[in-house]
């Protein structure tokens, strides 16, 4: 009896010992699956933004420091804010013609080293007229990287491989947030000039490895031409104005900006909504933490699961589950209630960066990939400035429950608008051959503006 019950055991235990030695070789296989294939350059702008996020200080901090270190009220520190917000909104455009004319690379080390002075020279301001000014240079220096930064990735990945790169910048960006985020309390207990001055150091360190390690990967206008046209024709010249007048990307700016609107919404109306619900401030630090943990855990499994899939359907899923995610705040009552709706609307967000991010440069011509870039970025500056003033309008004129249910309303309109917008676009395309860092790589079929959007 003892002999026939002892077998049992022993066999489901080598089964499950070999079922844990398969889930870990699949878990590893997926992991190199997940990096394998994309070229140096990228892992090296991968490096540089992951060490600018990690020196993303000032920013997170700026509205603590100036009410407790420097004494100034709540309003002038919100004015500060929106002025940082201003900076974004100018740049983006400005820096997205820059990487056009002037180049990815030189546009980077113009933002980077920018930025590192203007963060260092904030940390000596002491007059408030000096701190709002020079909180817009901030801004408007921090934010003109990003149209570089997007146009590169794009020429130096794969069309087949864009989806899983961006995902993975995505990925750097929220790990060093989330590490920056948790030392900057602990060096801003040594004096918040060192704040000022670690993250233009790190900045400083960016900027190092962009001008040691990456090349310029700008499309030559000329010698690329025939690669992208089989006649041969020189490529149409591309102005901000074509921009606007391709309607298409312009529905896809104003879509991300209704999203961008909702997913602001988290550090500034979900705060808010949960210290009149009761909560402290350390409840809604333990509620976000939320985003930041599934995002880190979770961005490269989903993307290897969404990367090959219709980016119709993900956009609708990703608005969908970003507009009911905080829909379904209105019906919090307890922190784990309120951790639940954090990480429905994560997903979606988890879900749409990178597939926005690859419809965008499907839809951008090569040779005007950083205006359209700039354009992007814009609509994600004009939500970080416009999302304080609606989200505390609606509050304090109809109460949070109903920004919650705007928030569902929004979410299911963006939705529909990707629908209508995307039908035609087809789902991934086919892998195309490996070529050099400076060839461009859009061979794919992808639905470009018409000939008459594409001339000034």
């Amino acid at each position: 009896m003892s002999a026939s019950t002892s077998g049992p055991p022993a066999d489901a235990s080598g089964s499950a010992g070999r079922a844990g030695k398969g889930s870990g070789a699949a878990l590893r296989r997926a992991a190199v699956e997940s990096v394998s294939g994309l070229p140096r350059q990228f892992w090296w702008l991968w490096t540089s933004t992951l060490i600018n996020r990690l020196g993303g200080f000032v920013a997170t901090f700026l509205a603590l420091y100036l009410t407790v270190e420097r004494g100034y009220s709540a309003s002038y520190a919100g004015l500060v804010g929106a002025l940082y917000g201003l900076g974004g909104v100018v740049s983006s455009i400005g820096a997205g013609v820059l990487t056009d004319r002037l180049g990815r690379r030189p546009t980077m080390l113009i933002a980077q080293l920018s930025t590192a002075a203007s963060v260092a020279l904030l940390g000596f301001m002491t007059d408030p007229v000096a701190i709002a000014a020079v909180a817009c240079l901030v801004g408007m220096a921090s934010n003109a990287s990003r149209p570089a930064v997007q146009a590169m990735m794009a020429d130096i990945v794969a069309p087949e491989d864009r989806v899983r790169a961006f995902s993975l910048n995505y990925w750097a960006i929220n790990l060093g947030f989330a590490i920056s985020s948790a030392a900057a309390g602990l060096i801003a207990q040594h004096g918040y000039l060192a704040l000022f001055l670690g993250e233009a150091t790190l900045v400083l360190a960016c900027a190092l490895v962009v001008f040691r390690k990456l090349p310029e990967s700008r499309p030559d206008a000329g010698g690329e031409a025939g690669a992208e046209d089989p006649a041969g024709a020189a490529p149409a010249r591309v102005s901000m104005l074509t921009v606007l007048r391709d309607g298409r990307f312009m529905t896809v700016v104003g879509l991300n900006l209704l999203l961008a609107l909702l997913f602001q919404q988290a550090y500034v109306s979900m705060p808010v909504s949960m210290g009149q619900d009761g909560f402290s401030s350390a409840d809604f630090g333990l509620v976000i933490a939320v985003n930041g943990v599934l995002i880190v855990l979770l961005q490269i499994p989903v993307t290897r699961f969404i990367e090959h899939r219709s980016p119709a359907m993900l956009l609708i899923g990703s608005a969908l589950l970003a507009g009911y995610g905080f829909g379904l705040t209105a019906l919090a009552g307890s922190v784990a209630m309120y951790a639940v709706a954090v990480a429905v609307w994560t997903l979606g967000e988890i879900i749409n960066s990178p597939t926005q991010m690859g419809l965008v440069v499907r839809l951008s011509p090569v040779h005007g990939r950083g205006r359209y870039q700039g354009m992007y970025a814009l609509s994600w500056s004009i939500a970080s400035l416009a999302a304080p003033l609606l989200g505390g309008a609606v509050i304090d004129r109809y109460g949070a429950d109903a920004l919650w249910a705007g928030c569902a309303v929004v979410g299911t309109v963006a939705a529909v608008g990707y629908g209508v917008l995307l039908r035609k676009v087809p789902g991934q395309t086919e892998p195309v051959a490996a070529s050099t860092a400076k060839t461009p790589r859009d061979a794919e079929p992808v639905p470009a503006p018409a000939p008459a959007e594409s001339v000034a």
